[in-house]
């Protein structure tokens, strides 16, 4: 997840004993008193149920000292201050869940692939790394685990069902590889005050031709920020348009986190588009990795690719603070909370927390949000049907590296953190929602007012558009650091948008060639096409039903769409 989002969190200190003597219901019914309450799917009755399942599973591995580790958010500090001394208290399994970077837990992740040697019994990352999962046969299928060795420590109330990210952590082989913990989306965001302001709607009308509303696509996105920036509203001069453009780390999510899919890079289908995915990397029928070079049929440097660069660099420089081309992601992070942003593209709803703050400009006296949440526009290569944007799944996985007992209590400990005990409070507290009978529970209901469409959003049938990067990636370590030195040097004006986009597709074939030679994945690992034309590839690509790589579209502008935010929402509800 989106890497050193840090907000407070309020945190209840469980007082319900150190030693595992003691684990037992009275601890889970003392849990429930001071933490839970009606703050769950269940009722009491089915929470206490739940509990006595896990004390009775517990018990083999009671005094066992279970090290697992996740990237700090504020969803994952709950879970470490609150939910693992309960989890301690109520089974005797002391669990040390340990808060580190992201970079931090790919580092200790590859380790302990690289080595075999058991360093956590238990990871939580992005469901990103599916690929790498699925090829590298480390990770433990949850699929084959649940049925067989893990059975006796499997929840019957689990409800795989019930979570809304599991076919982002399903791999080609139609197994479950890796258990959703939180889940986050990246939205539009606007200042639905200045929206819906007379003078602001009357103004737009008559310069534009059509109605200020929510950007169905970029060329309405265009026309607002252009329209806002430089506008005076409560004696400020406001900006259309929010980024961020420092040559570091953060730039690569930025790209990776589906900003080419949104332009209409790659092929339809969801969760991700298939041959072609929104990297622009293509497999095969068996889904091994042929390319990422349009020369292979692949479309990292194809015309939809390049586009998504050229509007990413014009818009930062033509409708977003001067600031903003030398920020990172964590600089540039709280600036619409400001007051003096318009709209921004996406934004991690991971930082809803931190927007709805009382006391900010954006936040109305009575606690409700000046701004809203709403679906992304997509560009002029986006065809229906494609994914829209991205979304985040930290999830559970445990290694073959680590032994099976503690596989054993790292799993029941992981199984905890997601039940429906304790899911709609842990929800509450973090707004990283991953079930959907908590989504639909009715203190979210309540609640939604305050947290400016992030409920209505994921209640409405647009949030499967929504996805993390899927099984094309074969390495995502390896690939994933390659994208912010290539957009560095577009953003820095180093190379064009072509350039950067060809040198990148570049250096992911070399990292596919490596492995291809290498044969470290065997018969699911790349294998490389041979080399054609763009028109060779489109053609093949139309021939087979699909649209990757698409060729250039004259002009790169179709007719400017918006919709009214009110209308939109309602039409979710029908």
């Amino acid at each position: 997840m989106r890497r050193h989002i840090l907000a407070s969190t309020s945190v209840i200190a469980l007082i319900l004993g150190s030693s595992h003597a003691f684990a037992g219901m009275d601890e889970a019914k003392a849990f429930l008193d001071k933490e839970i309450g009606d703050l769950s799917t269940l009722d009491r009755a089915g929470q206490e149920g739940e509990m006595q399942w896990f004390v009775d599973a517990a018990k083999p591995f009671a005094g066992m000292d279970i090290k697992v580790v996740s990237e700090t958010i504020t969803t994952h500090e709950y879970e470490s201050k609150v939910l693992a001394p309960a989890f301690t208290a109520i089974t005797g399994i002391k669990i040390t869940h340990d808060l580190i970077g992201e970079g931090d837990v790919i580092e200790k992740l590859q380790t302990q692939m690289q080595s075999k040697e058991n360093i956590y019994d238990a990871y939580v990352n992005d469901s990103d790394l599916i690929g790498t999962h699925w090829r590298y046969q480390q990770a433990r299928s949850l699929t084959d685990w649940m049925a067989n060795e893990g059975k006796d420590v499997t929840n019957p109330g689990l409800d795989l069902a019930d979570f809304i990210g599991t076919s982002f952590t399903t791999a080609p082989d139609g197994k479950l590889y890796q258990l959703p913990d939180q889940q986050f989306a990246n939205l539009y965001w606007f200042r639905y005050d200045w929206f819906n302001d007379e003078k602001n709607k009357a103004d737009f009308k008559a310069k534009y031709g059509y109605d200020l509303g929510v950007p169905v696509n970029w060329s309405a996105y265009e026309d607002i920020a252009e329209f806002f920036t430089g506008r005076e509203i409560d004696g400020k001069k406001v900006y259309g348009h929010m980024d961020y453009g420092k040559k570091d780390p953060s730039l690569g999510w930025r790209f990776t986190d589906a900003w080419l899919s949104m332009a209409g890079n790659g092929d339809k289908g969801i969760p991700n588009g298939k041959p072609v995915d929104e990297w622009g990397i293509k497999v095969d029928e068996n889904s091994r990795p042929v390319g990422s070079c349009v020369a292979r049929g692949g479309d990292t440097n194809g015309p939809a690719s390049v586009y998504s660069i050229e509007k990413y660099l014009q818009w930062l420089k033509a409708y977003a603070p001067a600031a903003a081309q030398g920020m990172t992601f964590s600089e540039s992070g709280p600036v619409p909370s400001q007051g003096e942003v318009a709209q921004q593209m996406f934004t991690y709803t991971a930082f809803t927390a931190d927007f709805v703050k009382p006391g900010l400009p954006v936040v109305n006296e009575d606690g409700t949000p000046k701004w809203r949440f709403a679906p992304s526009p997509h560009g002029v290569y986006w065809k229906d049907g494609m994914k829209l944007g991205y979304q985040d799944v930290g999830s559970w996985t445990i290694l073959k590296s680590t032994p099976d007992d503690r596989a054993k209590a790292a799993w029941l400990y992981a199984q905890f953190v997601t039940s429906k005990t304790v899911d709609v409070k842990k929800s509450h507290v973090g707004l990283t929602l991953i079930r959907e009978s908590s989504i639909q529970h009715k203190s979210f209901t309540e609640r939604a007012p305050k947290l400016g469409g992030l409920i209505e959003f994921y209640r409405s049938p647009a949030r499967v558009q929504w996805s993390p990067t899927g099984t094309n990636i074969p390495d995502y370590p390896k690939l994933a650091q390659l994208w912010w030195q290539a957009i560095g040097d577009a953003s820095s004006g180093a190379k064009t948008a072509q350039e950067a986009m060809d040198s990148l597709c570049a250096e992911q074939e070399k990292v596919l060639g490596r492995l291809e030679r290498a044969g470290v994945q065997g018969d699911i690992g790349p294998k490389l096409a041979e080399e054609h034309d763009l028109a060779y590839w489109n053609a093949d690509a139309v021939k087979k039903g699909n649209l990757a790589p698409q060729l250039k579209i004259e002009p790169e502008k179709d007719k400017p769409m918006t919709v009214n935010y009110d209308e939109l929402v309602k039409s979710w509800q029908k």
